[in-house]
């Protein structure tokens, strides 16, 4: 994923969410809400980390997902995480 827009990171979010939760697509917004809009808990939060992990190779600690509250801010963090990693 190093290199990717925000958009692309986004859509590979998405995908892994609908794997992993199978959640309906569209129900996936920038700005839907993971505990409350999507009904995810804390063991799919760490699902997800472990699947962009995988998919990603970069090193997620738990607590930088501590403020993690919507899909937006979950692609903000990966994509922080990546550009960090390849400064």
């Amino acid at each position: 994923m190093a290199g990717y827009s925000e958009h692309e990171i986004f859509l590979q979010v998405r995908a892994a969410m609908v794997d992993l939760f199978e959640l309906e697509e569209a129900s996936i917004t920038a700005d839907a809400l993971l505990f409350d809009d999507l009904g995810l808990d804390s063991i799919d939060a760490v699902d997800l980390v472990v699947r962009l992990k995988n998919q990603t190779g970069i090193k997620i600690r738990p607590d930088e997902f501590k403020s993690v509250r919507t899909v937006d801010d979950v692609v903000k963090t990966v994509t922080r995480l990546l550009s960090e990693e390849n400064a």
